[in-house]
Order: structure tokens, then C-alpha cells, then sequence
């Protein structure tokens, strides 16, 4: 009895089943919690509005002002950033911690009133961000994620090669035959859709790899490179800026991620070196003073000050923009009120502006409306191709079971196949481990099962 070796169409299609199978759960995720991320500020207006806007009244109050009112209102709290307003009708924010609880509390800076509260980690933005990049699970739903998108990516290259022209009829490969049904209209909608949409899936899923505590970190590590003279004269610590960002907020950009935090110098303030005004009653430069020095050194709005950490802890001005050559990320003296380090787009390398350039267009931020109304149709093709693609295999799948469903090709470019998986598998680690595991796997049961399934069937 003669058997057939499978084909690397056969193969591909394999592989292209197990990849789905692992990450259309991620990519419908990924894409609800991304579509209400998306929508961000629309969102926060509609749903506090109570807490963001204020009607303009006179002078703004100062920063220290405001903070003692927070204070007296939560004697208990450590507060830990200030946010102040971003125009002239909205509130400032402090984010504090509060017991077990991480609060952001928001204050009219006309009546130096507290507004209200929200807890940081449990608003529909939190809770969507820290999904979208961990799962809620931290550092095991970090890696999970990081897993899906490197196999997300091994998706997009094993659905064009299957995808690719081979016979005569072509009229299904860049419009859906509307006069089909059932499998076949299915079938359709899935590989155009994944034709028209690989390149936005592409880029989704490599910006957003850069974002991985895994991966990304490494990434970071290679590319993100400042001049040393930028650190000579500055006393810097071990910790690195990326502590200030955590799964439901973000601080500070992705290219200042892995430079070090400054110390500063509790001797400042009293060997002349003071920049801003400090006392023997509060050694430390004031919030205000803080704020004063962001306006002079031209930081866009929307920047957040977290306060120093201890004794050598610095005030850190960070924002991350909408547009990324906007970015600044400032760290300051807490006692003499000196700028230690001062990290710009001019600092940049070439990968650390590509990638903070993707980024911002990932999040929907760079040209507004616009610009998010085009993530949301990918978001939108994203979800409907997963859908699709569960559609036609279960359609498709063995009778009465849940195996890889039958399908019989010839064997074109096979050698190039191979050598972008194994490239992709060398790139992304995660994805070679797991990609040699599916394979062992593969050869050892699922490919012999199916032999004997079509002996037996014979």
C-alpha cells in the first residue's frame, strides 16, 4: 500500500492551525482591550468627566498648594507623582498610595478643592492596559503575551504562504466572492482579510514586542545607547528609569527605559550649588519649583513629576507624547533643584525613533482622530479574521473530533518557508523554544496519529 509524504503545504498548514489555535484567544483579546485603550482620552472625558474638567476661575494655586490640601485630606498617604493640569479648564492629579491602595486623586487648582478619587489600578483604562500587556497576572502573563505575538507573527507568514497564487482562479484572493456560502464565503473572507491586513498584524505585533518584559527588554538593552558624557559628571544609582512604569501606567518612554537614575546630593542645597529655592525647615526644592523648571527648560503639557525616593531619590519629569519628538524625561536635584540629566529626541538613536514613532501610532496618538480611526479598522480586520478562521475550521475540522483539519497540496517554495521560520525562531527565543517543542511533538504524535488515522480510513 502506497502512503504519501506529506507535502510542506501540508506542513504549512499544520503549523498555521497550531499558531491560531494559540493565538486568535490573544489577538481578540488583544484587540478589545487595544480598541479601549484606543480611545483613551474620549472615553475618560465621557466617564469623568466630574474628576478632569473645571471651569476656569482666576489663578491657579500653586503645586505645593495643592499637594497640602491632598495631604490633609489623606494624612495616612505616601503621595508619589503629581500630574499638573493639562489646559486650563482640566484638574490637577496626585497618585498616591493609601494603605493597600493606589489612588489618583484629582484637585480644582482654582478653588484648591479635591474633586474626587479613582483607584489607579481598578478604572476601565488600568484594567484594560494591564490586560492587554500582562494578562493581569504579571510577569507570567508578560511572557504569555510576548509568546503570542512572536507566534502571531509565524500566523501572518504561514497564512501568505498558504494564501499565495497557484492555480487559475484567482478572483477570491483580493475581494470575498459574495455569491458564496457556508465554508467557502468563510474561507474567503478569512485569507483576504489576512492578505489586506498581514502588514497592519505585522506591525502590531512587532511595535508592540518592543513593549515585552522579555523580549523587548533585550531589545532595548542592544539599541538604547546615550552618549557617556551625558552620565560622566552625574551620580548615577543601579536602578533604571523603567521602574517608574508598571502595567497600568506608563511614565516614561520606551527609549530612556534602560538608563540609570541619578542620585541626588544631600549636600547640594548647602555648598551653593541650590538652583531653586530650599530651607533649613524644608531641605528640599519645592513642587512649584519643579513645575517653574519644566516650563523654563519647554516640556510639552501632560508631563507627570514623580517625587524622590529617599535621601538620594531625584524629582523625575517625564512625558510621553503624542508626538514622540515632543518627549522629555528630566531628572532633578530634590535638594538643589539642578537638572541631572535632560533626555530629548535629539538624544535618540535611529532604532530608539523608529520604534517610539511606531509606538505612538500602535496607541492611536500621533495624528488624533485620524490616526485612531485607522487602528480601529485594523483592530476591527484583526478580530474579524480570528473569527473567520475559527469559523472555517470548525467547519473544516475532522468528524467528531478537534484535530487539524485534511488538505492536500502540491510543494512549492518549501526552502524559503523553512529558513523564515528559523529566522523568526533565532529573532524571537521564546517563539524557537516553543517552536522546537510544537515540532517534537508534531513528529513524535500528532503527525503519526494522523498516518494511522488515514490507514486505517484506507
Amino acid at each position: 500500500m502506497k502512503t504519501s509524504t506529506p507535502s510542506f503545504y501540508n506542513l504549512a498548514w499544520r503549523w498555521h492551525f497550531y499558531a491560531g489555535l494559540f493565538v486568535i484567544p490573544f489577538l481578540i483579546m488583544l484587540s478589545l482591550t487595544g480598541i479601549i485603550y484606543l480611545f483613551k482620552p474620549q472615553l475618560d472625558d465621557l466617564m469623568y468627566a466630574d474628576l478632569m474638567q473645571v471651569p476656569q476661575a482666576g489663578e491657579m494655586v500653586s503645586a505645593d498648594q495643592q499637594m497640602a490640601t491632598v495631604q490633609q485630606a489623606y494624612p495616612q498617604a505616601q503621595i508619589s507623582k503629581y500630574m499638573p493640569p493639562v489646559a486650563a479648564d482640566r484638574s490637577a492629579m496626585f497618585e498616591l498610595a493609601n494603605g493597600e491602595q493606589t489612588l489618583n486623586v484629582f484637585v480644582d487648582p482654582y478653588s484648591n478643592t479635591v474633586l474626587g478619587t479613582q483607584d489607579a489600578h481598578d478604572n476601565l483604562q488600568a484594567i484594560a492596559r494591564k490586560i492587554h500587556g500582562e494578562l493581569m497576572i504579571g510577569t507570567l502573563g508578560d511572557r504569555l503575551v510576548e509568546l503570542a505575538a512572536g507566534w502571531g507573527i509565524l500566523l501572518v507568514i504561514s497564512g501568505l504562504y498558504l494564501w499565495w497564487p497557484r492555480g487559475a482562479n484567482k478572483a477570491a484572493l483580493l475581494w470575498p466572492r459574495m455569491a458564496n456560502s457556508g465554508r467557502a464565503f468563510w474561507r474567503d473572507v478569512h485569507s483576504v482579510l489576512g492578505f489586506w491586513g498581514s502588514i497592519f498584524l505585522l506591525f502590531m505585533l512587532l511595535t508592540g514586542m518592543t513593549w515585552t518584559g522579555f523580549w523587548g527588554a533585550k531589545f532595548a538593552g542592544t539599541w538604547n545607547h546615550f552618549p557617556p558624557a551625558m552620565w560622566e559628571e552625574v551620580p548615577v544609582s543601579d536602578v533604571e528609569a523603567r521602574t517608574l512604569n508598571n502595567g497600568a501606567v506608563q511614565t516614561v518612554a520606551w527609549a530612556v527605559e534602560n538608563t540609570p537614575m541619578p542620585e541626588s546630593d544631600p549636600h547640594a542645597a548647602h555648598n551653593g550649588h541650590a538652583q531653586a529655592p530650599a530651607t533649613k525647615a524644608s531641605p528640599k526644592v519645592s513642587l512649584q519649583a519643579v513645575v517653574e523648571t519644566a516650563t523654563a527648560h519647554k516640556v510639552t503639557p501632560g508631563y507627570s513629576v514623580t517625587l524622590p525616593k529617599g535621601e538620594k531619590g531625584v524629582y523625575t519629569v517625564a512625558v510621553f507624547a503624542d508626538d514622540p519628538r515632543n518627549d522629555a524625561t528630566l531628572h532633578i536635584d530634590q535638594y538643589s533643584g539642578k537638572v541631572l540629566a535632560d533626555i530629548r529626541w535629539a538624544d535618540y538613536g535611529l532604532v530608539a525613533r523608529t520604534v517610539e514613532t511606531g509606538v505612538v501610532l500602535h496607541e492611536g496618538k500621533m495624528f488624533g482622530l485620524a490616526n485612531q480611526l485607522l487602528m480601529l479598522a485594523v483592530c476591527l480586520m484583526i478580530l474579524l479574521s480570528a473569527i473567520s478562521g475559527l469559523v472555517i475550521w470548525w467547519m473544516r475540522r475532522p468528524q467528531g473530533r478537534l484535530g487539524v483539519p485534511p488538505l492536500r497540496h502540491d510543494l512549492p517554495r518549501w526552502k524559503t518557508g523553512l529558513v523564515i521560520m528559523g529566522l523568526v525562531g533565532i529573532a524571537f527565543p521564546l517563539v524557537g523554544g516553543s517552536l522546537l517543542l510544537i515540532a517534537l511533538i508534531d513528529w513524535l504524535i500528532l503527525s503519526r496519529m494522523n498516518s494511522s488515522t488515514r490507514l486505517q480510513a484506507q
